[in-house]
């Protein structure tokens, strides 16, 4: 039931929200151009160096398949909480939903934004344990010393040695002067991905390796969840599209910007599985060796996740601290988080398999089941049995890929290696 009692319909500031600290104090509206930039930044992570590990389980056709498939339900469901938050703000006569948690207080009240709230701290989390593992596991690779006597494994070395560095990247209260390293992120990132897939193409040319096109339906899930994983950004949706200069044309834009995401991911994953094939590492870069232009993209890499990490975490200190601290700073809250994200990462042994399982548990009902469930409630009067249906269906695949992809992830983060 949609609420629209007093504390619903009041301004804005009665509605904490969790939006990213990246859209910072209010801009000018954006033109088209900048839409789709702000867009690509907003989705575009880390997930992509995961995609020809998942390509090399579910083979090359098969995968490319599930992730266009899942590039269209993810801008489906984009456009429902745009279409939901519409609909909203023409009863209630003005804008007050500026983000994905005040649309779930405004239909479902407490419940919703405490839906939204858990699924979001659950991804932002589980971004910066990819992110840290993404960081110990390629520093491990390059700098492969043996600490004798130590007992520590390199990879557990190198995690810890960032964790002093992270409490003080994360102890700043305000990271709006941090917002520029975005910047950064999406050149390095863009940068590592043209080297990769140039390097891909000169590989398979000289070696072209064995290859499957379908990989079985066993793998379904796993490829699934990296997918899911590597186009989650739906909670930036509706601040963008409230930055939007010409909102007509948001959809549009939206749609140019998912294709063209979605051949990028699919070019690169089909290429670094081409290049390496059965011998595809989980971190694709890891493929290249130790050249000296290897080793600067991943430090490139590992520089951009470094300081991309506190920015991940905003959302989460600004729900934890509005439940947990009057919606003051906490320093010892935010220390406490980055010891809890620094444990996990070192007990999780494989980027891809993690990126599956926060794709499959996570994402899946941020992305899908939630934006599918607020349209039915809002609309449920207006839309004919095939609307309703539609939306049922999506909740229900939402609901299994949850639970399958899931149980598929962790049996293979939990699988003894040979």
């Amino acid at each position: 039931m949609v609420v629209f009692d007093k504390g619903a319909s009041s301004s804005t500031s009665s509605l904490p929200r969790e939006d990213t600290p990246l859209l910072g104090k209010p801009r000018p509206l954006s033109s088209q151009f900048k839409t789709f930039a702000n867009v690509f930044i907003a989705i575009v992570g880390s997930g992509v160096l995961g995609l020809p590990y998942a390509f090399k389980k579910t083979g090359w056709v098969f995968g490319a398949l599930v992730l266009f498939s899942v590039a269209l339900l993810t801008y489906h469901c984009m456009m429902l909480l745009i279409a939901t938050r519409r609909r909203l703000d023409s009863v209630l006569g003005y804008s007050k939903i500026a983000s994905f948690g005040d649309l779930g207080f405004t239909v479902c009240g407490p419940v919703g934004r405490l839906s939204v709230d858990v699924m979001l701290v659950l991804a932002q989390a589980g971004f910066c344990v990819s992110y840290l593992i993404f960081i110990s596991n390629t520093l491990a690779f390059l700098f492969n010393y043996q600490f004798l006597g130590l007992g520590v494994s390199p990879k557990s070395l190198f995690l810890w040695a960032c964790f002093p560095f992270q409490l003080g990247l994360n102890s700043i209260p305000t990271l709006t002067h941090l917002a520029p390293l975005s910047i950064f992120a999406d050149v390095v990132d863009l940068g590592a991905m043209g080297v990769v897939m140039v390097e891909d193409v000169v590989i398979f040319l000289n070696q072209r390796p064995a290859l499957q096109a379908f990989g079985g339906l066993s793998v379904f899930f796993y490829g699934l969840g990296v997918a899911v994983y590597a186009f989650e950004g739906i909670g930036m949706i509706l601040p963008l599209e409230s930055e939007a200069k010409d909102k007509g044309k948001f959809g549009k834009v939206l749609a140019l910007c998912m294709a063209f995401i979605a051949l990028l991911y699919g070019s690169f994953g089909v290429l670094g599985y081409f290049a390496f094939g059965d011998e595809t590492r989980d971190i694709i870069t890891t493929n290249f060796g130790q050249g000296l232009v290897s080793t600067m993209v991943q430090l490139g890499l590992c520089v951009n996740l470094f300081f991309t990490l506190p920015l991940m975490m905003n959302p989460v200190y600004e729900v934890m601290e509005r439940r947990f601290c009057g919606s003051t700073y906490c320093l010892w809250l935010r220390w406490g988080l980055v010891l809890v994200v620094s444990l996990v990462a070192l007990y999780v042994p494989n980027f891809a398999d993690f990126l599956s399982l926060v794709g499959s548990s996570v994402c899946v009902v941020l992305g899908f089941v939630l934006p599918a469930l607020f349209h039915m409630i809002v609309f449920k009067g207006e839309m004919g049995w095939r609307g309703v249906l539609l939306d049922g269906c999506i909740v229900a695949i939402g609901l299994i890929i949850g639970v399958s992809g899931t149980w598929s992830s962790l049996l293979q983060i939990l699988a003894p290696t040979a």
